[in-house]
C-alpha cells in the first residue's frame, strides 16, 4: 500500500474502463467539470484534447494499472470549494458527458467525495496540527 498522499483515487470498476478507453484513445486525463451542460461530471479526454492552463489545479493522478497514471484537474475557482475533500472517480451505468470519452460505452464516470481526514488536512497544510 502506498503512503503517498493524494486528493484523488479511482475504483476498480473505473480503472477497468480506463484501461479499455486507453487502448482505444491513447493516454487520458480528467478535468472535473464545474457544472453547466454536463453537471459536475468528471470529464475524461485524450491527453491534448483538453488544454489546462494557469486557472486549473492538478489534484493528482490515479493509477488505473496502466504504464502512466491519469492526471486529474479542476478549475482553481472550483478547487476553493473542494479543497477539503478527497475525490474518488467511479463508474455507473448511464450516458456519460457529451464530450467525455466514455459517453458511447453505456457507462459514465462520477465523483464520490468525502471530507479529508484531520491527518490529510494537516498534511495538505489546510489546518494546524
Amino acid at each position: 500500500m502506498s503512503t503517498e498522499l493524494s486528493r484523488v483515487a479511482v475504483t476498480d470498476d473505473a480503472a477497468a474502463l480506463l484501461r479499455t478507453l486507453t487502448a482505444q484513445h491513447g493516454p487520458l486525463m480528467f478535468h472535473q467539470s464545474g457544472g453547466c451542460c454536463d453537471g459536475s461530471s468528471p470529464m475524461c479526454y485524450p491527453v491534448g484534447m483538453f488544454l489546462t492552463g494557469p486557472g486549473d489545479v492538478l489534484l493528482g493522478a490515479v493509477d488505473a494499472g496502466l504504464d502512466d497514471a491519469i492526471e486529474v484537474y479542476m478549475s482553481a475557482a472550483q478547487f476553493e470549494y473542494w479543497k477539503h475533500t478527497h475525490l474518488t472517480i467511479d463508474v455507473v451505468p448511464g450516458r456519460g458527458g457529451g464530450f467525455s470519452v466514455e459517453a458511447p460505452t453505456g457507462m459514465r464516470f462520477l465523483i464520490r467525495s468525502r471530507l479529508l481526514t484531520r491527518e490529510e488536512a494537516v498534511r495538505f497544510g489546510l489546518t494546524a496540527r
